[in-house]
């Protein structure tokens, strides 16, 4: 075996695997006369998964990268990936044992060395692969994957290299000079790559030498995977803020599939942002969904500026409202009103109600767009928050889709970052853009909004206000001091059989929104995480 390269095949462990009967038989028919074999078909057995995964592993070990490429259903990607390994990466020493398969799949450990200009730092991570069956061959290959390489492979194009890094190191410090770490806020792993790859050589650090993931996408910053040699990184000073931080990380992690922000209305500064969720997506920055009821702060200001209704004024609750054919119904168990004001509508999250106003002049199609940019600043592709964000999207909807965008269905996508926008600009008239990163490091230009007249900002506010103390929000923000508001929201996504869950509020000079997938009504999952982050920012 070359370079220095070892298999570590157990027999022990390929032999729980061998005589898989149960994985389905296989066609294999010789013809009279000499005819060739029948192409095999049904899922491989266990003899074939092991003995596949032997073939590969040895391969892979040994640093054969055409050879082990060829064991897979996709030699190509393989076998640039796998040399890459060798070669870009300078991995070698590679041992790999295999795990107990389950069917077709196999868990494995990777232990190897990273060796860099007289440097080398040992590499240990787990992976799997799965074993299927050839389409034209009938052979049993490994479903090639890039992150069958590494976990942290997670896309066609990312690659492993070992070199110096593209950026500096940073030390990112909250707004009191607190340390900000991947170990201490888990959350801030993806943005703390970000900030370092974008500000890294404003910060003033010097670069080490790292094995890291090369992501294709552009957008998407290098992960690093070990270190071969220390950078002396440079210090970023952020606006979060390690008390509120934590709490937001504290509360995601109560809920699967949960994101939450946190911003400062009188400055526009982001004070929090956490996600728990599988994939490691930023969906508090750059999710694009359906808000909910939420979108009512927006619907609401944009009656009471076109002068349809006012907090006080006409916005009757019934059963049911028909738009263009079009049934909307409200939450289960809601009793309907057709003497409510637009408070009453909005602290019971009346869907009906706001379905009957949109139909009133002057309001048209492009009504509520034109309250969600020019009011909120949203929607206009041009918010710089230091890292990769969404600034929603509320396009002019016509037909069914003008209807439920009033409600936050329909075409109208937003994330909690947006949303804890549009809470600050409601309660304080004004829109401040959010941002990590003060403007002041790189002259960025943020991005502006007429805001709201202090009569609309005022309305507003004091009907969040009783949608914390009196409606949908009044549980989860109970026990909650101070000038508190809130808005509950839950939105129904295809395919899914429980709606979404979101909750936005502020308290005193703190505004926060989060969003739980499959979270049931707004004040079930969302609305707890807010009220804990609220109750840290105070």
């Amino acid at each position: 075996m070359g370079r220095g390269m070892k298999a570590a095949v157990i027999g022990g462990v390929f032999a729980v695997m061998v005589g898989g009967a149960g994985y389905g038989a296989f066609n294999v028919v010789s013809a009279l006369g000499g005819g060739g074999d029948e192409v095999k078909t049904g899922p491989p057995s266990g003899d074939e998964v092991a003995e596949t995964t032997k073939k590969f592993f040895a391969a892979w070990a040994d640093g054969k990268a055409a050879e082990a490429a060829s064991y897979t259903n996709d030699d190509a990607s393989a076998t640039t990936l796998l040399t890459a390994y060798a070669e870009d990466a300078h991995i070698g020493g590679v041992t790999i044992t295999p795990g107990t398969a389950t069917g077709t799949k196999v868990p494995f450990t990777v232990k190897a060395k990273v060796s860099y200009e007289g440097r080398t730092k040992p590499l240990t991570y787990k992976s799997q692969l799965s074993v299927v069956r050839g389409q034209t061959t009938g052979k049993a290959l490994v479903d090639w994957e890039p992150s069958v390489v590494h976990p942290e492979l997670a896309a066609d194009g990312d690659t492993l290299v070992t070199a110096e890094a593209s950026a500096p190191p940073i030390e990112a410090v909250d707004r009191d000079g607190k340390v900000l770490t991947k170990e201490k806020y888990p959350s801030l792993g993806p943005v703390l790559d970000t900030l370092r790859e974008k500000y890294g050589d404003q910060a003033g650090g010097e670069p080490g030498i790292e094995l890291m993931v090369r992501h294709a996408s552009q957008s998407v910053a290098d992960t690093p995977l070990v270190t071969l040699a220390e950078g002396e990184p440079g210090k970023l000073k952020t606006t979060l803020s390690a008390g509120v931080q934590a709490a937001a990380e504290k509360a995601v992690a109560e809920f699967d599939e949960s994101s939450v922000v946190a911003v400062r209305p009188s400055s526009g500064e982001v004070l929090a942002v956490a996600n728990h969720r599988a994939d490691g997506f930023n969906a508090a920055f750059q999710g694009r969904v359906a808000p909910g009821s939420t979108m009512k702060i927006i619907t609401a200001a944009m009656l009471i500026d076109n002068g349809v209704t006012s907090m006080n004024g006409a916005a009757p609750c019934p059963d049911q409202a028909i738009w263009q054919g079009q049934v909307f119904k409200n939450l289960t168990g809601m009793e309907p009103n057709e003497s409510a004001t637009l408070a009453n509508s909005f602290m019971r999250s009346c869907n009906t109600a706001f379905i009957k106003l949109i139909d009133e002049k002057p309001l048209t199609d492009s009504s509520l767009m034109t309250e969600a940019q020019e009011r909120f600043g949203l929607g206009k592709d041009n918010w710089k928050t230091g890292i990769v964000s969404f600034d929603g999207s509320v396009p002019a909807s016509s037909g069914p889709d003008r209807a439920a965008g009033a409600i936050g269905q329909g075409q109208v996508q937003m994330n909690p970052l947006n949303m804890a926008s549009v809470t600050a600009t409601a309660v304080t008239g004004t829109f401040r853009q959010p941002y990590l990163v003060s403007p002041d490091l790189d002259d960025r230009e943020l991005a502006t909004a007429k805001g709201l007249s202090s009569d609309t900002s005022s309305q507003i506010k004091q009907m969040m206000r009783l949608t914390a103390t009196q409606g949908t929000a009044a549980e989860a923000m109970s026990g909650l001091g101070g000038d508190i508001g809130a808005k509950t929201g839950s939105a129904e996504v295809d395919g899914q059989t429980v709606s979404n869950s979101w909750f936005t509020g502020f308290r005193d000079d703190i505004a926060a929104a989060a969003m739980t997938e499959e979270g049931g009504h707004g004040g079930d999952a969302a609305g707890p995480i807010v009220a804990d982050v609220l109750r840290a920012g105070g």
